[in-house]
């Protein structure tokens, strides 16, 4: 069963969090925001899924779970996601953008640009459609993505976690030194999220920077050593640190 049928009938208990005074639908929202800045994308995307089980027409929550399968690297479930939650929501911001980044993502770079358009008509003030705007263009290698991911830190500029997002963009296209930078700010904003520290690890890996990247996620493990990112990016930590080894290894044997 894929994911993509996950979402309607995965049943399995989640982890409650706080919900006086909140609706249902109010609280499968704040968990779901929860999960996604704890970098555990699965769990935000049930909670999304169970949120609409509750109100199938909120918005906020088929975006959510296109978002969730872009950042879990499933473009195809997203687009087709995107396709669902256009049919009822054709001109929702959100929506319109979460479905250019998939479209983007699969390289489908025209009908990409063409709903983040649209996504800019409908909602130039919101975060998220600046951020996306700014992956599309990114996309098609084009300069004015600063300017895009620029505007989308200029509507939340204190929350860490836009900055975080826009690094992991820049991060997924291979641009180690903005993701690093980016990264850094969203540190700066809120030193105590884990997922921050593991990112900033594996921006430090990639640009060879191997002391910085084991102390960025000795501070991540060390918060919340069972978020999934976190694993995940120590893992890949081991597995560079071993690849870098042997190839030291084979250097010196070479030369013997």
């Amino acid at each position: 069963m894929s994911r993509f049928e996950n979402l309607e009938f995965d049943r399995r208990a989640e982890g409650e969090i706080a919900s006086v005074g909140l609706s249902d639908e109010e609280r499968r929202l704040c968990e779901a925001d929860a999960a996604l800045r704890r970098g555990d994308f699965e769990l935000a995307l049930r909670c999304y899924a169970k949120l609409l089980e509750i109100n199938p027409r909120n918005p906020v929550a088929w975006a959510g779970q296109v978002r969730m399968l872009i950042e879990l690297g499933d473009f195809e479930q997203a687009n087709r996601w995107a396709d669902s939650a256009m049919e009822r929501f054709p001109r929702d911001p959100e929506v319109l953008a979460a479905k250019s980044v998939a479209l983007a993502r699969r390289g489908d770079w025209r009908a990409a640009l063409a709903f983040s358009d649209a996504a800019l008509e409908e909602g130039a003030a919101l975060p998220y459609v600046w951020l996306a705007r700014g992956d599309v263009l990114m996309a098609g290698r084009e300069k004015r993505a600063d300017y895009c991911f620029g505007k989308a830190l200029a509507v939340a500029p204190k929350d860490w976690l836009w900055p975080w997002l826009i690094s992991r963009v820049f991060f997924y296209y291979r641009r180690f030194s903005l993701a690093l930078r980016f990264v850094s700010q969203a540190v700066a904003i809120d030193g105590a999220q884990a997922v921050v520290w593991a990112d900033m690890g594996r921006c430090q890996h990639a640009l060879g920077l191997a002391g910085a990247a084991a102390a960025s996620f000795a501070q991540a493990k060390q918060l919340d050593g069972s978020c999934p990112e976190v694993l995940i990016a120590l893992e890949e930590g081991q597995e560079i640190g071993l690849a870098q080894r042997l190839t030291g290894l084979m250097r010196r044997w070479f030369r013997v």
